[in-house]
């Protein structure tokens, strides 16, 4: 399975899967149920299996599913399927809402694999914008060029990751086409699969979290301004995660339960739906790049984290003092802070000090701009990295 937004690129992956297996020899079907004479065949499971077996006979066949969540009930339907035992390997794409709309997690409990698509990351940004001639040695290019490495992150935390975004020359293009996207999300999946009747106040909730990149989520401030109940406004978080909108960070304390009660800090997945909903798309002013670049790394931190147990938390006292992001890996953290500016000096700030006093991690990092350097802190050595390197840290 395969699930991620709307426009991330699900059908393209798909398509090329589907071509490679095709050029191994092997046989393959691709159906989609946007189109309607495939979606003829979802009809019933009999109907479908009988048109497999049509293509493939008894012998193993790959079948391409595009766009399931257009199927009512789809996970006992193919959970259906796949008891049959048959000889056919179900290669299946949908929308964020499918995982909401039909509890496919449960259906297919034991009989999925699942992979998360989305936005297309930075490294997968800079090798497009470099003819991929680096693609080996990219970190050796940021290295030597870093004013165009600058100027490439700037330019990615303006209009961030959707293919179709990247692909456009034009400005106005590229805002066409991001605002074409947030409608579709919201009158599709939010709309029409989630039956949101209050899609105004589901916008202006997302339009609120833009706006508070990086500062903790007040649950009443948020109710008051959307005008909704708070089960309401749980409800519609919880909506805007699944669909893979927006993501959290927790509250890191050693007493678990107020992790629980205390509430997160909302991050988006992309960078330039994150901009469009403050009409700032493409056009982020100075004061603007320290939060989006927050977010940014929020988004890379969890990309390190995405095949583990890894959780990504912040932390904050009740007197102010604040790390940006803590990687918790159970009986490991690793504090980040986050700093848009080209530091020349390795100091450690009052606030990183206090927790590395109080925890006592082996490492720590200082994400900024240009700054590589190590430095010893008590027991823990903190690490001082360009933005670039991040990723390559974490693994």
């Amino acid at each position: 399975m395969i699930v991620g937004a709307r426009q991330v690129g699900k059908t393209t992956l798909m398509t090329e899967v589907f071509n490679h297996v095709l050029q191994t020899g092997e046989k393959a079907l691709f159906l989609n149920l946007d189109v309607e004479t495939d979606a003829r065949l979802f009809a019933s499971q009999e109907i479908l299996l009988d048109r497999l077996r049509l293509e493939f006979g008894d012998k193993k066949g790959y079948v391409f599913i595009d766009e399931i969540q257009r199927k009512t009930n789809a996970g006992k339907f193919l959970k259906g399927i796949y008891d049959l035992n048959t000889p056919y390997k179900l290669i299946v794409s949908g929308s964020g809402s499918l995982e909401l709309k039909e509890k496919i997690h449960e259906s297919l409990a034991g009989r999925k694999r699942l992979f998360e698509m989305y936005p297309i990351t930075f490294t997968e940004f800079s090798n497009f914008k470099t003819g991929y001639k680096y693609s080996d040695r990219l970190l050796d290019f940021y290295r030597i060029n870093q004013e165009t490495s600058l100027r490439l992150l700037r330019e990615y935390l303006n209009f961030g990751g959707y293919p179709r975004v990247i692909l456009s020359l034009k400005q106005e293009e590229k805002k066409k086409i991001i605002n074409e996207i947030f409608r579709s999300y919201t009158e599709k999946d939010i709309a029409y699969f989630l039956k949101v009747d209050r899609i105004e106040s589901f916008e202006l909730l997302l339009r609120l979290l833009a706006a508070q990149t990086g500062q903790i989520i007040s649950y009443a401030n948020l109710c008051r301004d959307t005008h909704i109940s708070f089960p309401t406004l749980k409800k519609y978080l919880w909506y805007a995660q699944k669909t893979f909108a927006i993501h959290f960070a927790i509250p890191y304390f050693k007493n678990n339960y107020k992790e629980i009660i205390k509430s997160p800090i909302a991050y988006f997945n992309d960078l330039g739906l994150r901009n469009a909903l403050l009409g700032i798309f493409g056009n982020l002013q100075e004061k603007d790049y320290g939060f989006v670049f927050q977010n940014y790394i929020m988004n890379i931190l969890l990309e390190g984290s995405r095949w583990s147990s890894n959780t990504i938390k912040f932390w904050r006292t009740t007197t102010g003092k604040e790390v940006d992001f803590i990687i918790d890996k159970g009986a490991q953290i690793i504090p980040v802070e986050v700093k848009y500016s080209s530091l020349t000096t390795a100091e450690i700030e009052k606030p990183l000090g206090v927790f590395l006093e109080k925890y006592s991690p082996d490492e720590a990092i200082v994400v900024n701009l240009t700054l590589d350097k190590k430095k010893i802190f008590g027991k823990t050595k903190v690490y001082f990295i360009p933005f670039w390197k991040l990723l390559n840290q974490l693994s």
